[in-house]
């Protein structure tokens, strides 16, 4: 048995944090274990100190929003400058029609 066992590999999974038991001869998932739970209740003194942090990370997300706001009219702008000067330095070209085609 201890060939099988030294034969498979223990991976983190990226997304969710599992351990993952993988055997490389065989495509294959062997064993996973989900990772535990981090504890979720708060003691009731950290409650205003976590209500201030969620609330200066809203306002920080909120600014970030609004500066991207205020520069998608000039990154609009922008290129639209870009593609025009490129429609005008390419020539009109005839569509093909098809009774050109015979």
């Amino acid at each position: 048995m201890s060939d099988k066992e030294s034969s498979t590999i223990q991976v983190a999974c990226p997304c969710c944090g599992a351990t993952l038991t993988v055997d490389p001869s065989l495509p294959a998932v062997l064993d996973h274990k989900l990772p535990a739970k981090p504890q979720v209740a708060a003691k009731m003194e950290d409650v205003p100190k976590i209500v201030k942090e969620e609330a200066s990370r809203r306002d920080e997300k909120y600014q970030q929003l609004v500066e991207a706001e205020k520069n998608k009219g000039k990154v609009l702008d922008r290129k639209f400058q870009e593609l025009l000067k490129k429609a005008k330095e390419e020539p009109l070209k005839k569509p093909l029609k098809d009774i050109d085609l015979d």
